[in-house]
């Protein structure tokens, strides 16, 4: 039987179009309201089409010496082109591209996930320490 952690992939978002990249400052003020954005394909782009696309990112946060992360946010894509017509034949095309923002008093760890469709699921983190 497959364990879910085996099957998140993941890779140098400058070489790899699925790896979610999580942009944000590394430190802040304890209580300090954090901003963050994620998005898949900053590098590289990621095909939007009705065959081949994202279709969610989830965001969760891990603070420092806590058991299990909180999930911060789900993002679902369910525009991607797809209309009565047939695949790729609207002009709706979903960017999977989000903000999240929160506060926290502890240093942690941002951790965030893709799924394509095609290509399964993808991870990458940022760490952030409070001060």
């Amino acid at each position: 039987m497959a364990d879910l952690r085996d099957l998140l992939q993941s890779a140098d978002w400058k070489t790899e179009k699925h790896v979610p990249v999580i942009e944000g400052p590394d430190k802040i003020s304890k209580g300090q309201v954090l901003k963050i954005e994620i998005s898949v394909g900053k590098q590289i782009a990621h095909p939007n089409t009705t065959e081949h696309h994202i279709r969610f990112i989830e965001v969760y946060f891990l603070a420092t010496g806590e058991k299990f992360p909180y999930q911060l946010a789900r993002f679902e894509f369910n525009a991607h082109g797809e209309s009565v017509q047939g695949p790729n034949t609207s002009t709706i095309f979903s960017e999977p591209k989000v903000a999240v923002v929160f506060k926290t008093e502890k240093s942690g760890v941002i951790m965030a996930t893709a799924y394509c469709n095609i290509h399964g699921l993808w991870r990458s983190e940022k760490e952030v320490k409070v001060e």
